[in-house]
Formats: structure tokens, C-alpha cells, sequence
């Protein structure tokens, strides 16, 4: 596996090595000594499995007790992944960064705790898979405004003569960072 960096130091594009031939293709996703070994020493309690249609945007969520690190990937399409540092001591507060992860690539982003994390699916459809090292808790769960100007995100929105994702009710109605309650 081979670590790219990003805009944000600790959020980690994460290149698999994939043996392929005519017959397909084979690669670890995961493996507990390989990832140590490259400094991520992560215990993942949950995986999750999530299949959007093109145009849908999920996020920005992030849990702010219980905050849990994801390994993200795609298995099926593409889409654009980002992730946004919600730590109010951290000189990148509010700031993001932005990937894409598609079944081609097969890239994966490290997306640790103290980040929300959101992505717009690019393709007809996209299956996104993820670890997390905390578990799923709707009553800590938080949403930052998709589209907040304060951080500026760069959808690449081109996907509909409207400009716009579909959202989720609770997606629609998320807080602006100014507002959100946020990380030490």
C-alpha cells in the first residue's frame, strides 16, 4: 500500500497495491500489520455498506461523542469524497479536502476522528463501504451544512440542470459551522 497526502496531514489517500490479470483483479482492503506497519494502528468495531444514486450528497456528518475514524472506499461507481476538519484547535479548523474514490481507482481515505466526512456519488449509482472504530450513536450525530460558505467546499455539482444534490431531510436542515458544535 502506498500513503498520499493530502491537503489535511492527518487524512490519508490510501492506494492499494492490486494484482490483476485477465481474469480480474485481487487486493487488501485491510490488514490490521500492513496498516500499523505504515503508521494507522486502528481498531475498527463496525463496518457499513451504503448504495446512492448519482447526484445524491450525504453529509457533512461526524459524531462529536463517540467520534468515529472511517476507512472509506468504493466498490461499485464513484464519488467524491470529503472530508473536513472540525477541530477548533487545530490550525486546518474548517478547512477540507476533496477525492475521488471509484471502484477503478480503488483509493480509500483515512478520515480520522475529530472530522465530518461527506460524499456526492459521481456515477449512475456507487456502493461505499466503511470501517469505523467507534459505533454508529444517532443521539451524538451532528450535520454541517453541505454547502456552508465559511468552508467552501468544491462540489463538482454538474450532474443535474439544477446544480443540486438530493439530500437527506436532516442533510437539508444541517448547521452552518459558525454555529455547529464542534471538537476541542
Amino acid at each position: 500500500m502506498r500513503i498520499i497526502a493530502t491537503e489535511l496531514p492527518e487524512v490519508l489517500l490510501i492506494e492499494p497495491k492490486v494484482f490483476g490479470d485477465a481474469r480480474g483483479f485481487f487486493m487488501e482492503s485491510w490488514n490490521r500489520k500492513t496498516f500499523a506497519s505504515l503508521g494507522l494502528d486502528l481498531d475498527f468495531v463496525q463496518d457499513n455498506h451504503s448504495r446512492s444514486a448519482q447526484g445524491v450528497l450525504r453529509g457533512l456528518h461526524y459524531q462529536l461523542h463517540q467520534p468515529q475514524g472511517k476507512l472509506v472506499r468504493v466498490t461499485s461507481g464513484a464519488v467524491y469524497d470529503v472530508a473536513v476538519d472540525l477541530r477548533k484547535s487545530s490550525p486546518n479548523f474548517g478547512k477540507w479536502t476533496g477525492h475521488e474514490l471509484s471502484a477503478e481507482n480503488k483509493h480509500m481515505l483515512w478520515v480520522p476522528p475529530g472530522f465530518a466526512h461527506g460524499f456526492l456519488v459521481l456515477s449512475e449509482s456507487a456502493d461505499f463501504l466503511y470501517k469505523t472504530t467507534e459505533y454508529y450513536a444517532p443521539e451524538h450525530e451532528r450535520c454541517v451544512l453541505w454547502n456552508d460558505p465559511a468552508i467552501g467546499i468544491d462540489w463538482p455539482l454538474g450532474l443535474s440542470s439544477s446544480g443540486e444534490p438530493a439530500l437527506s431531510g436532516k442533510d437539508k436542515v444541517g448547521s452552518l459551522l459558525q454555529d455547529a458544535e464542534v471538537y476541542p
